[in-house]
């Protein structure tokens, strides 16, 4: 007569014919504790008990929560400003070649710090936030960001061709100096600082930025003419 396999509170029986031997082996090395039952037709084999307090039931779990959760956390991500939009106060983001030759003529004397870099650029990510927080640190120093994407053609005009790339400007000197720079090399940007962002004196801004022609942003429409007229 084959051998009766009794599971406990489930009264499931297997017959011992249809029990692989690698099943029978498998299962003793995993119960070390429990001695074989001499001379028996029936063997009990208690199933281990989980504690219902430790299995937490899956069917049961409200998924109206977690689609309202992702649906909140969405509309958060979406409220919350790019890394390219938080800026400094003396931070201005330029959108055309126009609003780049104002920025400069009204800074005057100042220190003018140009940053290019592109949305898409990890290495600009990385690098602005210490950008932002140098630029706490230097309230009389003005920082132009140019999006690379948006000004491609005043960016080539410029000799732009990798990013993050920094020029930088002041008064009459026009412009002083120009690198690529990363997060690793931002001494690079320091250094550049203590340099250029001395006391000096400026006969107005610089007539010529690259390729580009830079007009006083004080002179009207009435008064170039008449300073055309009188130049002819």
């Amino acid at each position: 007569m084959a051998d009766v396999f009794t599971f406990s509170s489930h009264s499931v029986r297997f017959s011992s014919a249809s029990l692989p031997t690698s099943f029978a082996s498998s299962y003793s090395s995993t119960q070390p504790c429990l001695p074989p039952i001499p001379n028996s037709d029936k063997r009990l084999i208690p199933l281990p008990c989980y504690s219902t307090g430790s299995v937490m039931p899956l069917s049961f779990r409200p998924r109206n929560k977690f689609v309202s959760f992702k649906v909140q956390a969405a509309v958060a991500e979406k409220d919350q400003p790019k890394w390219w939009e938080k800026n400094a106060p003396n931070m201005i983001d330029i959108h055309s070649t126009q609003e780049f030759l104002t920025a400069l003529s009204e800074a005057g004397d100042r220190l003018v710090i140009v940053e290019f870099y592109g949305t898409w650029c990890a290495s600009c990510r990385a690098l602005f936030p210490r950008l932002c927080r140098t630029a706490d640190e230097h309230p009389e120093i003005v920082f132009l960001k140019v999006n690379f994407d948006e000004n491609k053609p005043m960016c080539k005009s410029l000799n732009v061709k990798v990013l993050p790339y920094f020029h930088f400007y002041r008064g009459a000197d026009g412009q002083l100096e120009s690198f690529s720079c990363s997060l690793a090399k931002f001494q690079k940007i320091k250094d550049a600082i203590v340099m250029h962002n001395t006391a000096r004196c400026s006969i107005g801004p610089p007539r010529g930025v690259g390729d580009l022609i830079l007009e006083p942003a004080s002179l009207a429409p009435k008064d170039k003419q008449q300073t055309e007229a009188s130049s002819s």
